[in-house]
């Protein structure tokens, strides 16, 4: 008897990547016909050999020739290429068979037609006519690569005749007791689970196997198998466990897009370039829906909100040390407009020296594009940990799980990200930041106990000497030449409660009375000329009701100015129910 390739290899399966041992005891179950394989499945694939000897290859070969040992029979179809089979004897004995089966086949060619409707139909009589009685003793796998092209995402009733067609024949495969006892696999290609059609994703019959980024281990491996071939050109006293230690969240299609470049022109890698092209090339995997946020600063360059960068400055020794297990989910980074938020959180990725990156608009118009938007940005974050990820204007950006209109569109994206934020495998190594002024208009689902679970608030200086120290930050900040005058006594003067937007604003302000004079310095008369100009925002209600939300979603009271901290519970959602009505909110 002739069994299955990776059943009689059990030391074998101790050899494949976790994503290929999951695949490999699911088939051997002999319990499933259909298989779904989603992720990284455009790279290169590694395998270790019983000798420990890496090779790379694409995943149809590996598929084929890894997981099935080449034997029996291998069909596989797309789009483009319509019907092949691994071998020209596969092919031959597909020919010969169903044209001895239909000798009134008009033409021999549609046997191998681009034409589902068509191939489906003859390749399901040939498999069925290839089951012995005895069973196992052969094995078939089709491969179907580009599946979103053959069961797209969509409601069934706008299918047309073809699309039901697919839909109907492999709902049907994988629940056909013939193909399950005769050893009949059907295994669908695609990026995105969310591409294709989400019933035959959540059928209980159908096996879903993620492919994932390479690890740092996978990539050092290919990068010395680069080496070992001459074709990897390294700065001097640069490793290639260097390059592989800063290139993650590329795949090694990248990688070696990249390395190639370089020998090509024989010019020498170095970290510098490697990290410029990392974020070209993530931002262009990304298709736009992920942001770099390059930062010169730390947290040093943050003046006041003394407790919140001391909270940040414990987080970044915990990440130095490695003890990613004592760190938050995430952080809601909340207060009134113009505090500093996005710089604070900017200045933290700084601090500890990881990529950060803001998510850009992701929903799509299209009927399934969201869903396959934000599939494609978590496999990205996964691949590129540890990494900081920035939510500006979290309360309008995220929605909820009760918005309606989109065909539930959106409760599905809010229920894909709140379950992400929720894994507890990313600890320290995904760290999400919230941001907005108004924090009570985000979901409790994402600010709860592991997910956004440290609440920070920053406000605005109380008093004059926390504005001139929050003046003086951002002169050196901007790089400012100021001549020496004492900034405290304008402040006396003009007794405005300043954010750290107005006083970035005013400095501008006085730097172009500065350049209209042909001076590159400051002088106190431009100061005060731009601070006696200077009319603030109307729009005290609002302020003072991002103030008391924010107050009211801190989790330490340390962080709170000291007349907030006097207000109780009861005082604060009165004052906050008045404020909306006074603002027209209900």
């Amino acid at each position: 008897m002739n069994d299955h390739y990776i059943d009689v290899n059990k030391d074998y399966i101790e050899t494949l990547p976790s994503w290929a041992q999951e695949f490999a005891k699911k088939y051997g179950s002999k319990t499933a016909n259909l298989y779904i394989l989603h992720g990284n499945i455009r790279d290169y694939l590694p395998h270790k050999s019983n000798v420990g000897e890496f090779t790379f290859t694409r995943i149809q070969e590996y598929i084929a020739d890894r997981l099935f040992g080449n034997k029996d029979i291998i069909a596989f179809y797309d789009r483009s290429s319509a019907v092949t089979f691994l071998t020209e004897e596969m092919t031959a004995d597909y020919q010969r068979i169903m044209c001895e089966r239909y000798p009134d086949l008009e033409d021999p060619a549609d046997l191998m037609s681009g034409d589902p409707q068509e191939s489906f139909f003859y390749l399901e009589k040939y498999f069925l006519s290839r089951i012995p009685k005895n069973r196992r003793d052969c094995r078939m796998v089709f491969i179907i690569d580009y599946a979103e092209t053959v069961v797209p995402q969509g409601d069934l009733s706008r299918y047309n005749e073809e699309d039901r067609f697919c839909f109907v024949t492999l709902s049907r495969w994988a629940e056909n007791p013939l193909f399950t006892d005769g050893d009949v696999s059907i295994v669908l290609l695609t990026q995105n689970l969310a591409d294709i059609s989400q019933r035959l994703v959540g059928s209980p019959a159908t096996v879903k196997v993620n492919v994932p980024f390479p690890d740092e281990k996978v990539r050092l491996k290919f990068l010395e198998s680069k080496l070992n071939e001459g074709k990897l050109l390294l700065d001097r006293g640069l490793s290639g466990a260097q390059i592989a230690s800063v290139t993650n969240g590329l795949n090694l299609m990248n990688l070696n897009r990249l390395i190639s470049e370089n020998f090509e022109i024989s010019k020498v890698l170095t970290l510098e370039y490697l990290r410029q092209k990392k974020k070209e090339i993530i931002e262009n995997e990304a298709a736009g829906l992920l942001e770099f946020l390059e930062t010169g600063f730390d947290l040093s360059h943050v003046s006041g909100h003394k407790f919140v960068k001391k909270r940040f400055k414990n987080a970044a020794k915990a990440i130095k040390k490695g003890r990613l297990d004592v760190l938050p989910m995430g952080y809601l980074i909340s207060g009134p407009v113009g505090t500093g938020k996005s710089f604070m959180v900017t200045a933290f990725a700084g601090e500890i020296g990881i990529p950060m990156v803001k998510f850009r608009n992701f929903r799509s118009k299209w009927q399934g594009d969201t869903e396959s938007n934000l599939e494609r940005i978590l496999n990205i974050l996964k691949s590129m940990a540890p990494v900081a990820v920035m939510i500006d204007e979290a309360d309008a950006f995220l929605g909820d799980r009760s918005q309606e209109g989109d065909s539930g569109t959106s409760n599905r994206v809010f229920a894909q990200l709140a379950s992400f934020m929720g894994n507890t495998e990313y600890r320290g190594r995904i760290i999400w930041f919230l941001i907005t002024c108004r924090p009570d208009l985000v979901p409790i689902d994402l600010k709860r106990q592991g997910r956004a679970e440290e609440h920070l608030a920053l406000f605005y200086p109380e008093s004059n000497i926390e504005r001139e120290d929050l003046f003086n930050t951002l002169v050196r900040k901007l790089d400012l030449d100021i001549r020496n005058f004492p900034i405290r006594d304008l402040f006396t003067a003009f007794k405005y409660e300043y954010s750290g937007a107005d006083l970035e604003a005013l400095l501008t302000r006085a730097k172009l009375l500065a350049a209209m004079e042909d001076r590159v310095f400051i002088r106190r008369e431009d100061m005060e000329e731009a601070m006696g100009d200077f009319v603030p925002g109307a729009y005290p209600h609002e302020i003072e009701l991002q103030n008391l939300v924010a107050t009211v979603e801190c989790t330490s009271k340390e962080m709170l100015p000291p007349r907030l901290r006097k207000m109780n519970g009861s005082e604060l959602v009165q004052k906050i129910q008045e404020l909306k009505l006074l603002t027209g909110e209900h």
